[in-house]
């Protein structure tokens, strides 16, 4: 925490002491539960909110890279489990796998045994790796508002397109998958958010279900926020985990509800929301950019 933000603490009420981590948790689970309901919010509503906390952005950052980790991963599993989506092997065999690895070699054996979701997933986490390394070393170099203003004009101009083609049955496309998830990780890596937007709208335009997109952004964010957080830890260090267990907490416990929610959801219903939140979060970046 920034020196104001401890001598505040430190001269505050016992019950403002007590209220201020609470209202860290309850925002953190309403964050993560909109994220892992629509594939999106996070990181983009979460930042900006700490920063108006009084918490500076490497103390806000890889706190929220921390703690989407863990959730992402949790609401990868909450999602396959509720039957969103399918991150089951064809094979769970692991004597069967090591033996098509041994006689088909490692790409076919990838091939047949992985399922599209885990294929999808698996794509977005590898290209987001380069994304995110860069962009974390490009962050302190770029400058703020030309940041801000390509990354909502691109967010909100996805949100239109999907709520233009909506109804619209998209072909699956590998090339268009990798092109989001490189645009998307970098988002990630240079101000924490602007990536669930673009890699959940990115799958819809790319031919992946409303449901299955969701899903599959969890656990692909949760990998990438693994090469995120290891990033600013070897290479910038973190001297302040104060804010962890807050978001951690907070985000952890939305999940369940989460995968619930989009297991009763219809899918038309669901894509519809997702574009319409796209637009909101990308119309609000550029509000606060420009005025």
């Amino acid at each position: 925490m920034t020196m104001e933000t401890l001598l505040a603490i430190q001269t505050a009420p016992a019950d403002m002491m007590l209220a201020a981590p609470i209202l860290i948790v309850l925002v953190a689970f309403a964050a993560e539960y909109v994220d892992s309901t629509l594939g999106m919010g996070y990181g983009t509503t979460l930042t900006p909110l700490l920063l108006l906390f009084g918490f500076t952005p490497i103390q806000v950052v890889p706190a929220i890279l921390l703690s989407e980790l863990l959730s992402g991963l949790f609401a990868g599993a909450a999602h396959h489990v509720a039957g969103n989506v399918n991150f089951r092997p064809k094979d769970a065999n692991g004597k069967g796998v090591i033996a098509n690895l041994k006689a088909l070699g490692y790409v076919e054996t990838f091939r047949r045994t992985v399922p599209m979701d885990l294929k999808i997933a698996s794509l977005i986490a590898a290209c987001s790796t380069v994304g995110t390394i860069t962009a974390v070393f490009l962050a302190v170099k770029l400058n703020a508002f030309y940041l801000k203003l390509y990354i909502g004009t691109m967010v909100l101009l996805v949100g239109l397109f999907i709520l233009y083609s909506r109804k619209k049955n998209w072909p699956f496309s590998w090339r268009r998958m990798i092109g989001w998830s490189l645009v998307a990780s970098f988002n990630k890596g240079v101000s924490g958010g602007g990536y669930g937007p673009i890699v959940t709208g990115g799958q819809v335009l790319s031919g992946v279900r409303g449901k299955n997109a969701v899903a599959i952004t969890s656990l692909a964010e949760g990998l990438t926020c693994v090469v995120g957080f290891a990033t600013y830890l070897c290479f910038r260090g973190i001297n302040d985990w104060g804010l962890f267990p807050y978001l951690c907490a907070g985000a952890l416990m939305s999940v369940p509800l989460s995968a619930w929610t989009v297991k009763k959801v219809p899918t038309g219903k669901l894509t519809l929301a997702i574009g319409i939140l796209t637009v909101c979060l990308g119309a609000l970046t550029l509000w606060k950019v420009l005025f």
